[in-house]
């Protein structure tokens, strides 16, 4: 049973005609017309008494139509609540991170302390996303985004870089070229795409780690140690290069850029609070690339 045409016999009753519910509505006569007759075919009944000068429902019009404006009446309920809901803000907002992504967690954070009836649902991966059957909102992804069935949305660009603790230049000695970096122990996230190359400028190296791990927290704690070189997203170290316990390395030979982007399934019925997450992060990121 089609909804739409319940709706309009109702308004057919209330208005006491065919034109009647037309001017109410905005649908032209013949069409409000059709759509009773069809409504009547499924039910099996008449529901109206039609004449040249009068229309009024039958008995069994008149039974149908109580219990379908009730009905009704409860949907316009549910839709004013759906709306109240979503001007206030209130629900479950489901992301995907990549891993050690530090800086999202506060820009979630400040998210979440300006509206604090939103509930952040999070999962932690690096795989690729089905955002329909896994009921993902919105995912955070840095590289190249391509998904065939997300729409995504370009949060701008960054570039790693690459750093070694003062202790492990006392000891190694500073690197000056790419090349000097194959002799000196280096440490690197782990893609499981052997083999694993660092582009810098225009020369790209094959590395051999003594470490390799998809875990930028353990990274950085052997790089601390003095243990190996290791590249990072700015973000993750720009405070230690400040503060003198990180040294950045071969800044004239720049690691390429990276893309950051958020991916979100259809740019249709997109909850109010998807799109104010997803206007909330569009600015955010622009300040956390900037800074």
């Amino acid at each position: 049973m089609d909804l739409n045409s319940v709706n309009i016999f109702a308004m057919v009753v209330q208005s006491g005609s065919f034109s009647g519910a037309s001017k109410k509505s905005g649908i032209p006569v013949a069409t409000i017309s059709r759509r009773v007759t069809e409504l009547e075919n499924v039910l099996g009944v008449r529901l109206l008494e039609r004449s040249t000068r009068h229309l009024r429902p039958t008995e069994a019009g008149n039974v149908f139509f109580e219990q379908a404006q009730h009905g009704l009446d409860q949907l316009q309920q549910a839709r004013l609540a759906l709306q109240e809901r979503e001007r206030d803000l209130v629900g479950t907002l489901r992301l995907s991170l990549p891993p050690n992504f530090e800086p999202w967690w506060q820009i979630i954070r400040k998210f979440q302390q300006q509206y604090i009836n939103v509930k952040v649902d999070i999962l932690i991966t690096e795989r690729k996303i089905g955002l329909i059957e896994e009921g993902i909102d919105v995912v955070l992804r840095v590289g190249e985004a391509l998904h065939q069935s997300a729409i995504v949305r370009d949060l701008g660009v960054f570039r790693h870089r690459l750093v070694a603790s003062p202790q492990f230049i006392q000891t190694h000695g500073e690197p000056k070229t790419p090349e000097a970096l194959l002799s000196l122990p280096c440490a690197a996230w782990n893609n499981h795409k052997p083999p694993l190359t660092w582009c810098l400028g225009s020369e790209t190296l094959v590395i051999e780690p003594v470490l390799q791990v998809n875990d930028f927290a353990q990274l950085k704690y052997h790089v601390m140690q003095g243990v190996c070189i290791s590249e990072f997203p700015p973000f993750l170290v720009d405070k230690e290069i400040q503060n003198g316990d990180l040294v950045p390395l071969l800044s004239d030979y720049p690691l390429p850029k990276q893309s950051l982007s958020l991916l979100f399934p259809s740019r249709q019925n997109v909850s109010r609070i998807v799109r104010t997450y997803i206007d909330f992060c569009l600015i955010e990121a622009r300040d956390m690339l900037d800074g």
